[in-house]
């Protein structure tokens, strides 16, 4: 089957949509699929395209099996809605352009975010007569709109249409949660439409490793300390001073250290807050290569999941399947009635504390602290969840069975991919 995935994220960045996007197409290769990505240059989560794709309009890679196609993108690390809209145009022209220097596909499989690239995918699916599997990642503009991203009346207004556009063109719509389904129903979106499939953690390459002799622990003078870590994405939904307030409540325990992991931009904002309090337990350290993630989460005692109290209830963070998967206890500082509040309890892999709240949190921590077996006892359980739930064999074949029902008998190409 000829699967053409389009997305605008896809290896080597290291977080996000990316890493997810990369092990589908590669496990769909290794399943005998002809696999093409229409993607953009590496960009995320610098918000600059990486050195070795600067200057360069258009390139085609082969790895893995997949062909890649990538496209430039307008980036910049300077936040407002013109560089936002050159952007989302940038990538919505050019890569219109890749998918037409390809065979057409049996299939397109379209992730949100972006919203403005299910244009020039209906488009495509019009002239090639080819179905549209919408994956979605996040629900645009709900999610923007509710943290305050976008207040214009008009952009709100258009967003929405394209929201509805989207869902209309496309002949199956997958999302990650039951939140997801709860929301589409609401909008009238046919029940029939909507699949869900959680997304994967890759159960062989993160799972739990001994703490003895660990790099990252040995590289950050950590060794003999309880390690508290988060490590992603810090943005306007992650309250990470919440999280540096309770570590300095927690001062007066030794062999304790909070480290925070993520992009530099973001960290210097934290680097000064640190000082400003006085948080002499907090490590801060950029993003780690992708191929050191397991030795970094074997580091921890305990993995943080953070969200503002503002969050919209369905945000489902795929850092909580890879820190299950890890056999780290969890603690999320989550709203009660969110989607990641119910899959942290329902894996039985964590705690669940009020969100923005570093009394709450501080006190979890200390818990954990003065429990090591209830440490282990929590990590051993989200271990054996994310097996059972989460793992990427199963819901591989779920999205191979999908796409499958998706492809016309009578279909031929005679175009080299």
């Amino acid at each position: 089957m000829r699967i053409l995935i389009y997305s605008y994220n896809y290896h080597p960045e290291p977080i996000g949509i990316a890493p997810l996007m990369t092990e589908l197409a590669e496990g769909l290769v290794k399943k005998g699929h002809k696999v093409r990505v229409v993607t953009a240059m590496p960009w995320y989560p610098n918000s600059e395209i990486s050195r070795d794709y600067k200057g360069k309009l258009y390139l085609t890679e082969n790895r893995n099996g997949v062909r890649i196609q990538r496209s430039f993108v307008w980036i910049s690390r300077k936040r407002n809605f013109t560089n936002r809209a050159l952007f989302e145009i940038s990538f919505v022209i050019l890569s219109f352009f890749q998918v037409l220097n390809g065979s057409r596909p049996d299939v397109i499989f379209l992730t949100i975010p972006g919203l403005p690239v299910c244009v020039p995918a209906a488009i495509l699916s019009w002239l090639y007569r080819t179905p549209i599997v919408l994956n979605l990642q996040d629900i645009l503009p709900d999610a923007a709109v509710h943290v305050g991203l976008i207040r214009n009346p008009k952009m709100i207004k258009l967003f929405t249409w394209l929201e509805n556009f989207a869902y209309s063109t496309a002949k199956k719509i997958t999302v990650i949660s039951d939140g997801f389904t709860e929301n589409l129903l609401e909008k009238k979106v046919p029940k029939e439409k909507i699949i869900e499939i959680p997304n994967w953690v890759d159960v062989n390459f993160i799972k739990p490793l001994e703490q003895e002799k660990n790099a990252f622990r040995q590289e950050n003078n950590l060794e003999g300390k309880f390690v508290v870590l988060y490590s992603g994405n810090i943005a306007l939904t992650q309250p990470l001073e919440i999280l540096i307030d309770a570590a300095v409540k927690l001062n007066h325990i030794n062999d304790l250290a909070v480290v925070i992991v993520g992009k530099e931009e973001a960290l210097e904002r934290l680097q000064r807050y640190c000082e400003r309090k006085q948080a002499t337990n907090v490590i801060l350290k950029p993003f780690q290569p992708r191929h050191k993630l397991p030795e970094m989460l074997a580091a921890a005692n305990v993995g943080m999941v953070m969200q503002k109290h503002n969050v919209i209830s369905f945000n489902m963070p795929s850092k909580i399947q890879v820190l299950l998967a890890s056999g780290r206890a969890i603690i999320a500082s989550v709203p009660a009635n969110g989607t990641a509040a119910r899959a942290i309890e329902k894996s039985g892999g964590g705690l669940v504390v009020p969100p923005e709240d570093a009394d709450a949190l501080a006190s979890a921590i200390e818990d954990l602290y003065n429990n090591p077996q209830l440490v282990k006892s929590l990590g051993e359980q989200g271990r054996e969840y994310a097996k059972k739930v989460y793992d990427f064999e199963p819901i591989l074949e779920r999205y191979e069975e999908l796409l499958l029902s998706m492809k016309k008998p009578s279909q031929k190409f005679n175009k080299l991919w």
